[in-house]
């Protein structure tokens, strides 16, 4: 699933190309994308629209749409943007679901395998849109907001495994599975620990290692470890980077130790049981 750093990546890519083209055709392929408007609705919502800026909450891209609206992308699992230039054919889209036509011959193309892609409009002012994703999505990791102090306040009297509590957008925005992964094995601290059980220099090597890997990743323009490509259809470099995620029986790169692969909150989680050790009853 693309996280924080492959959708900061698409943003940065497209900001140094659309913002101040507009949108001259629409064609939705896919009612589930943009459910539960129907695709009539949205095509008259965004046709006609110019493209003021772009920015990104979370795992959200937010598409500026005369400084009055946001076209809101959230690509899922297997969602994919792919800017192309006029006269730019290339490859076709597999999974096609929708298809903007810039005014300049320029597309943007939306394909997505599993169709748990979605796009909407969020009405209203830019005041008026922070509110709304305020109630979605918690602190940007990466801003200066997030100190060790803020994380330490977030995880403060919670029981739950670490890696849960940091997988809610809620609390942290942004982090995904893959880079929790990374972010604990850099910290030293096991995914099954109490997240308010972290003492504070553990809250400290914590809150580095998240600002860290996730901006390795959005300098190595994201993980490209199934469907993920960039906005100019290309692979990110960070899978060739990861310490212990997918790593499962291959060595730890610290100690030697085989990583294992056990699931927490559902998810599948990989971790050093030398450098993380296991937490004791709780």
């Amino acid at each position: 699933m693309p996280e924080l750093p492959e959708v900061e990546t698409i943003r940065a890519q497209l900001a140094d190309r659309v913002p101040g083209r507009a949108f001259a055709r629409v064609e939705v392929h896919d009612p589930k994308l943009v459910s539960p408007a129907t695709p009539e609705e949205f095509v008259r919502e965004v046709t006609g629209r110019r493209i003021a800026g772009l920015d990104r909450r979370g795992k959200y891209l937010l598409i500026d749409l005369d400084g009055r609206d946001t076209l809101a992308v959230h690509l899922r699992m297997t969602g994919r943007l792919h800017w192309r230039a006029a006269g730019d054919e290339g490859e076709p889209e597999r999974f096609l679901r929708a298809r903007f036509h810039l005014d300049d011959g320029s597309t943007l193309t939306f394909g997505d395998m599993r169709r748990f892609g979605r796009a909407w409009i969020v009405p209203g002012t830019p005041a008026e849109r922070e509110g709304y994703w305020t109630a979605r999505v918690g602190v940007e990791p990466l801003t200066p907001r997030f100190t060790a102090r803020v994380l330490g306040d977030l995880l403060d009297g919670r029981r739950g495994p670490i890696k849960a509590v940091l997988l809610n957008q809620a609390l942290v925005a942004g982090l995904g599975n893959m880079y929790v992964d990374e972010a604990l094995f850099q910290a030293r601290v096991h995914p099954l620990r109490p997240a308010g059980d972290l003492d504070a220099d553990e809250v400290r090597r914590l809150h580095r290692a998240i600002r860290d890997r996730l901006a390795a990743a959005v300098a190595a323009g994201g993980a490209s470890i199934d469907s993920y490509r960039d906005g100019l259809g290309e692979k990110g470099r960070m899978q060739d980077l990861l310490r212990v995620h997918l790593h499962r029986d291959e060595p730890c790169p610290r100690c030697g130790t085989p990583i294992v692969k056990t699931r927490v909150a559902q998810r599948g989680t990989y971790w050093c049981p030398r450098c993380q050790p296991e937490p004791g009853p709780w």
